[in-house]
């Protein structure tokens, strides 16, 4: 008895998997935790559209390469997947590294969708091969800003690092404070140790100190210095950035890593789908996913429904993100053009400020909404 024919080879290449390029900070000196959420929210996502089909018939396969929060190490990473014939490439956490990996998406023509960066300016000039599904920067730190004012604070110091990111951040502070009496104090941690802030803080008379700086280091010794400086018993810490939203916060610092108000991207309460992916997060992660876990897999859910939709091709998929309609964890997502900002911009993320509760620094509390 002869073998069965062979499938034609165009039949064959229908059966390849489509491939998705994953940008993530899985190392040092990147937010590796973040990285990792970040990662598993994408991985989640893409074995659940396999479970189901996959892209009409064809496995989708995620292609990941660590950033290690280096842009230049992004730049080539975006290089190297456009050459390996990814249909896209998703992810990154590191605002700077999410510019590099954008402008050069831009550059060779690869739709890069951003999963967690939130600088605004993620290229110079407008492109349609990059969309963002976290707010921008001057949305969420508008909103701290404003939590700010309501609970009093106008005299507000931060402690920052040379960076584009946190300069912008201070920059959005300052606009928005200003004409409603705030006052804006840097402290620039290049020149200052952790207890040299903490008679900056006493001199300026600050009631806040926001904390624009990298993790674990300054930002834990500062918080350290701060809370056992009877001086400043009643100041309060925030950190907009997000700092205390990972477990390894909670661990380094414990009680004192509580009462400290971020901004993260998650609503009030969950859909039945954010419920279920909740779920199988938490599973998969070994702890509570955080915001930026939900990012990765709406990134993924996204993606998906443009190339069942549209196909594989890089121009098709960029040309389709003024038609995205996706119901995602953490709210319907659809892209549109937003003043000021050059990428394509999800303008309906939910933004809250939220603490660790003192009394409970596992839980958090939810102290304003936008």
């Amino acid at each position: 008895m002869s073998s069965p024919a062979s499938p034609p080879a165009a039949d064959r290449a229908d059966e390849s998997p489509v491939r998705i390029g994953a940008l993530a900070p899985l190392t040092r000196p990147g937010w590796a935790e973040a990285g990792h959420h970040l990662l598993a929210g994408l991985e989640l996502a893409a074995s659940e559209v396999n479970d189901a089909g996959g892209i009409v018939g064809r496995p989708l396969e995620l292609v990941v390469r660590d950033t290690a929060a280096d842009p230049q190490r992004a730049a080539a990473a975006v290089d190297e997947l456009a050459g390996l014939g990814v249909a896209a490439v998703a992810g990154e956490y590191h605002s700077v590294v999410a510019r590099a990996a954008a402008a050069r998406a831009d550059a060779v023509g690869l739709p890069f969708l951003c999963s967690s960066a939130v600088l605004d300016t993620l290229t110079e000039q407008p492109t349609d091969w990059v969309a963002r599904l976290s707010p921008p920067q001057s949305r969420g730190w508008q909103v701290y800003a404003d939590f700010l004012l309501g609970a009093g604070h106008t005299r507000i110091a931060v402690a920052t690092q040379p960076s584009v990111y946190w300069a912008s951040g201070t920059r959005i502070l300052r606009d928005r404070l200003a004409p409603r009496g705030g006052t804006v104090i840097e402290l620039d941690m290049s020149a200052l140790t952790a207890t040299a802030v903490c008679d900056a803080l006493v001199g300026h008379r600050a009631t806040a100190l926001l904390l624009l700086v990298g993790h674990p280091e300054p930002a834990v010794p500062i918080v350290r210095s701060v809370r056992r400086d009877q001086r400043l018993a009643e100041i309060m810490i925030g950190a907009p950035a997000g700092q205390p939203e990972f477990a390894e916060w909670a661990t380094l610092l414990g009680d004192d890593g509580a009462g400290i108000p971020f901004l993260r991207y998650l609503p009030e309460r969950f859909s039945p789908l954010g419920a279920r992916v909740e779920t199988a997060l938490r599973e998969r992660l070994a702890e509570a996913p955080s915001f930026v876990a939900f990012e990765g897999y709406d990134t993924v859910a996204v993606l998906a429904d443009v190339l069942r939709s549209h196909g594989p091709d890089r121009r098709h998929i960029a040309d389709s993100w003024a038609c995205v309609a996706v119901e995602g964890t953490r709210g319907q997502i659809r892209f549109t053009r937003t003043p000021g900002i050059s990428v394509w911009q999800w303008a309906g993320p939910p933004i809250q400020v939220v603490e660790r509760d003192p009394a409970e620094p596992d839980r958090f509390r939810i102290l304003r909404t936008a």
